[in-house]
């Protein structure tokens, strides 16, 4: 039987439009149990705080329990294999650090290719970096202390929580541009490198905002310079590192992903969702009260912008020779 042709393109266009059904249909029922995200640092932390506070909110806005998983270790590398390794189905997620992009370099050896295997959801904040002094220390501002290492070299110990972590590539970043000799000591863990810091262990260290901030209002500790591109608000007399180090720039991140090949369909609801969640007075005033600052972006561009961290902080590791412990 022959159809008239107009029945049959209509039939036609019926059959091209299946295949899309089901992603669509999958998309507008998702979550449809409970989803796990995946934070690879220990409950307690900064990274696990905003895990709970983004987590909170999507369980009440798509109706799902969304539950933090803490899979500390290797600085958050074991977090990320399990997320990698996860069915790409939406319902396994990762909160994505600035750590995932200095790993890259850090580690020589890893089971995964964190921006091949990782696909960005949204970005969720920024925050800053500070440099901070032991009040006896005598430079006041960042030309003296550039010009007391230079004057006396090996002789300024600069504290990080570890080697690899974010203080101390902050910190040799800063000794490459600034073109400075200090010895980095490296604590286990951020608590005892401020507390090295705090007792005069150490002279210096370039320390997130959010964990120095009230010593340095307490005039326990110094601030000398932040490392953001323009002034904290939460600092606004302390000049920015770029003000005397042209071109430095240093920022903490977070950010969602889940593993590669999810459908697109759940990585732009989710997107909108936590971009719905940045934008919550609510949520804007706590992530300020944490020293942070919103970060709003599209799938895209939080891509574009792994791919410049990585690129960035691989070159400063590789020129260092920084090993992960």
């Amino acid at each position: 039987m022959k159809l008239p042709r107009r029945k049959f393109l209509h039939l036609a266009a019926g059959v091209a439009a299946l295949p899309a059904l089901p992603r669509f249909a999958r998309a507008q029922a998702y979550p449809a149990r409970p989803v796990r995200i995946i934070a690879g640092f220990a409950a307690g932390g900064s990274v696990d705080l905003f895990a709970r506070l983004i987590g909170q909110w999507l369980s009440e806005r798509l109706g799902q329990p969304f539950i933090i998983e803490n899979r500390p270790g290797a600085g958050g590398n074991i977090g990320t294999e399990a997320v990698v390794r996860a069915a790409p189905d939406g319902y396994t997620l990762l909160l994505v650090t600035a750590a995932n992009a200095m790993n890259e370099t850090l580690f020589d050896k890893l089971n995964f290719n964190f921006t091949r295997d990782i696909t960005p959801i949204a970005t969720i904040h920024r925050g800053i970096g500070v440099m901070v002094v032991h009040p006896s220390f005598p430079p006041k501002s960042v030309p003296e202390l550039i010009a007391f290492a230079k004057s006396n070299p090996g002789k300024l110990n600069m504290g990080s929580g570890g080697n690899g972590s974010a203080q101390h590539i902050y910190g040799e970043y800063f000794k490459m541009m600034a073109g400075t000799d200090m010895v980095h000591v490296p604590y286990r863990g951020t608590p005892a490198a401020l507390t090295a810091l705090l007792a005069g262990e150490v002279q210096v260290m370039i320390d997130t905002l959010s964990t120095s901030i009230e010593h340095i209002r307490a005039g326990k500790l110094r601030a000398l310079a932040v490392t953001a591109s323009i002034r904290s608000e939460a600092l606004p007399d302390i000049p920015t590192l770029g003000e005397f180090v042209a071109g430095y720039e240093a920022t903490v991140w977070l950010g969602m992903g889940a593993p590669r090949n999810t459908a697109n369909e759940i990585i732009e609801k989710l997107n909108k969702e936590v971009n719905a969640a940045l934008a919550d007075p609510k949520i804007k005033a706590r992530i300020a009260d944490l020293g942070y600052t919103p970060f709003v972006s599209s799938s895209g561009e939080f891509r574009q912008f792994i791919v410049s961290e990585t690129e960035k902080w691989g070159k400063v590791i590789r020129a260092a020779n920084i090993k992960a412990e």
